[in-house]
């Protein structure tokens, strides 16, 4: 974080200052800002927020024996520690970052990405996180910090120096994304897809779509819109983005797209295309594997050309990307078996597009197996999209199809039903019970999806798999 003075900090959360020992209000600090008092080193500041299962003010003498030398707080806490009582920790933590940023943008150098989407976002974020390191001292998101705690965090992590702020946001809820986004107000703003994930709890997929939007009116009215041209609710927001009189970039695979690709060829080593830019075109071979990851890369390439990034520089450093997170078509094993653990996030989109990929890299003499467990918040139309992805792994002759958990079990039904039986789709009802049928049922020349809504914990089910045939 960018130095402040204690009473600089308690002016801008309206907050009460209590210094401790040798603090006053001139104090001077700069160190990093997190919620968790396992995180804390010398010079942090320690925010302490309530939370369901426990209480961050429960753990503020922790985060001062830690290094922590401030400590956000909703009420004083017997600990010798310089605290700032405010009346809301989260909104603290929000008006904090606001107010950094906003110094830091006054000095003319720091230029903001934000980008949502119903898939994608943190594999975007991190291809254009690596893009731009290269360019310049450049902040991004750890994992997937993206809701109202974890933007902000990142947001406080700029410096003086920092000259690329890449923000990912996440949508709770209609206004979500209005809000966080607000905070920093991009130049530039990368809206991926639109999609059925976390649809329940918004009403359906045209509610999901105008939270989504949020991200376009919330940039710079001088700003860009980076759109994908393949998704229809996504390329209409352009009207948005033209009407505050913003620029608009598109990126995908039809003629639309100022940033297109063609001639995908997908195969386990990753996924080769032609990228075409300002009509040069240029050979990209993703490492990252899955064809749906093209679209996440031409959202980057299409972002960093907006900051002046050329392409050629953007796929050359694109190249070098072997993995775009953990849990996330993340290859394990080895030549034997192969396991591909995608089990952090699970949306219908993306459960598909990883089935299809399982598919596609499996060669002669290889068998496709796919351990599935259930796809979280999708409300009323959970149990219908569970049988579509049983039917799609059968039509696409996955030949053995492991379902785990009860909330996945229409998924096995529906694969049933499809004409997977015969010990091709089993049910199991964890994922210990998977891991000991696993043992004994894999074999030489297997390739082995794991995918999984974060809830179901299938990624750690894929880790010991992968460490089991490494």
């Amino acid at each position: 974080m960018i130095a402040l003075s204690l009473a600089e900090i308690a002016e801008i959360l309206q907050g009460e200052l209590r210094p401790s020992g040798a603090h006053s209000p001139d104090t001077v600090i700069d160190g990093t800002v997190d919620t968790d008092s396992r995180e804390m080193t010398a010079g942090s500041i320690f925010v302490a927020k309530p939370g369901e299962s426990t209480d961050g003010h429960r753990f503020v003498g922790a985060a001062a024996a830690a290094g922590a030398v401030l400590a956000i707080v909703e009420h004083t806490v017997d600990a010798e520690i310089s605290q700032i009582v405010v009346a809301d920790a989260v909104a603290a933590l929000a008006d904090l970052a606001r107010e950094v940023v906003a110094r830091v943008r006054a000095g003319g150098r720091l230029k903001i990405v934000g980008i949502t989407g119903s898939n994608g976002k943190t594999t975007t974020k991190n291809f254009l996180a690596r893009i731009l390191s290269d360019e310049g001292e450049t902040v991004a998101p750890v994992r997937s910090y993206n809701n109202e705690v974890g933007a902000p965090l990142t947001m406080l992590r700029v410096t003086d120096s920092t000259q690329y702020l890449v923000s990912e946001f996440g949508a709770a809820g209609a206004g979500s994304i209005a809000h966080l986004a607000g905070l920093v107000n991009p130049d530039v703003s990368v809206v991926l897809m639109v999609g059925l994930a976390h649809a329940g709890g918004f009403g359906g997929i045209e509610a999901t779509a105008r939270a989504k939007s949020e991200l376009v009116t919330a940039a710079r009215s001088d700003g860009t819109a980076v759109l994908n041209t393949d998704d229809p609710r996504v390329w209409a927001m352009r009207e948005i983005a033209q009407e505050r009189g913003m620029s608009v970039a598109g990126f995908g695979q039809n003629s639309d797209a100022t940033v297109r690709a063609e001639d995908l060829d997908v195969s386990a080593s990753g996924t080769k295309c032609t990228v075409i830019v300002g009509g040069e075109r240029m050979p990209l071979h993703l490492r990252v594997l899955g064809a749906h990851h093209v679209s996440n890369a031409l959202a980057a390439i299409a972002a960093a050309g907006v900051l002046g990034v050329s392409a050629p520089a953007a796929i050359q450093r694109l190249e070098s990307v072997e993995i775009a997170e953990r849990w996330r078509m993340q290859p394990m094993g080895d030549d034997r078996v192969r396991i591909i653990n995608d089990a952090y996030n699970a949306s219908p989109d993306s459960m598909a597009a990883a089935l299809r990929t399982l598919a596609q890299i499996t060669g002669p003499g290889e068998r496709t197996v796919a351990v599935l467990g259930a796809m979280s918040e999708l409300g009323e139309t959970a149990g219908e999209e569970h049988d579509r992805i049983g039917l799609l792994a059968v039509r696409l002759n996955i030949q053995r199809i492991v379902v785990v958990g009860p909330e996945a079990r229409r998924l096995y039904l529906a694969a049933v039903g499809e004409g997977s039986w015969d010990s091709e789709a089993v049910h199991l009802p964890d994922q210990d019970a998977a891991f000991e049928y696993l043992k004994t049922e894999l074999r030489e020349g297997d390739r082995v999806l794991v995918k999984s809504s974060n809830s179901a914990g299938l990624r750690h089910l894929g880790d010991r798999l992968g460490e089991l045939f490494s």
